[in-house]
């Protein structure tokens, strides 16, 4: 796999938010999104999108909006329509249509983009963990897991010791360099994840609207009968976010899918990054 540096490039999605990104490859060859899941960073993708540029596409790692290097939305919005148009706003910038591969947050907002008019272009999706419908258990776990730590960390192993207690069955890293792209460290020297913290305030768990939540479902699952593009679903087999009663429902709703279900968590990327990246180019270079 190439070890080459990326390239950092940019785009100006809406007045006040500027999404930072890393890209590989040669800039003129089919390009890849690459979205990752709410509370996470581009550098989730590293490996699979370096293999991506091997692969001969132009592999384009996002920063999504409140995440990472991208801006804080200045005024607090992290609702779902704000990341979908943001996408929306990306893909117009490209040349050409482009895969998109996206991770829970980061699926949804594909799946959004692409199958509710106007809709984005799109080559290919690759949908990462995520359905039109969630499982409502594993959903406030992740977000419990965001908002526990909101003092942050003393060290880089206190923060590795919180996502082993989260992730149990996933090996706990011996080097730490990966995990500390995901963390920002403060003047008083404790690490925190790199979000803004607003985000917890749309994505608050103890104000969950049941209503809203059906809404927004029903929304997903149309556009996912609108999805025409070819297709490939990946899901964690021991996720609580995506059951198999439910990753079955989204291949009745879009026929023409793929599927893989890999021996992994929520995470699927970093529980199972060899499996996945085999899964992922090989649909790419099928699509």
């Amino acid at each position: 796999m190439s070890t080459a540096e990326p390239r950092r490039v940019s785009y100006r999605v809406s007045p006040g938010v500027t999404l930072v990104a890393d890209e590989w490859g040669d800039p003129a060859a089919p390009p890849v999104l690459f979205l990752h899941g709410g509370g996470q960073t581009r550098h989730a993708w590293g490996g699979t999108a370096r293999a991506a540029a091997d692969a001969g596409f132009r592999a384009i790692a996002i920063d999504h909006r409140g995440h990472g290097e991208s801006d804080w939305a200045p005024d607090g919005d992290y609702r779902q329509r704000a990341f979908v148009a943001d996408l929306r706003a990306v893909v117009a910038e490209l040349a050409t249509a482009p895969f998109i591969v996206g991770a829970s947050l980061g699926g949804i907002a594909a799946l959004m983009a692409t199958g509710t008019e106007p809709a984005a272009p799109c080559r290919g999706l690759v949908l990462v963990d995520v359905t039109p419908r969630l499982e409502e258990r594993g959903v406030m776990r992740v977000l419990e897991f965001m908002r526990a730590a909101p003092d942050g960390f003393a060290s880089l192993e206190e923060a590795a010791d919180a996502i082993a207690a989260y992730n149990p069955h996933r090996k706990r890293p011996k080097d730490l360099a990966g995990l500390e792209k995901n963390l920002r460290r403060g003047a008083d020297d404790r690490y925190r994840w790199h979000w803004d913290p607003a985000l917890m305030r749309t994505w608050n768990p103890d104000e969950y609207d049941p209503d809203e939540s059906r809404r927004l479902t029903e929304a997903r699952i149309a556009a996912a009968r609108a999805l025409r593009m070819p297709v490939l679903l990946v899901r964690g087999r021991s996720s609580d976010v995506v059951s198999e009663e439910v990753a079955r429902e989204f291949l009745a709703l879009v026929p023409h899918a793929k599927y893989e279900d890999l021996a992994a968590g929520h995470m699927v990327a970093g529980d199972r990054n060899d499996a996945f990246t085999t899964a992922t180019i090989a649909f790419l270079r099928s699509s």
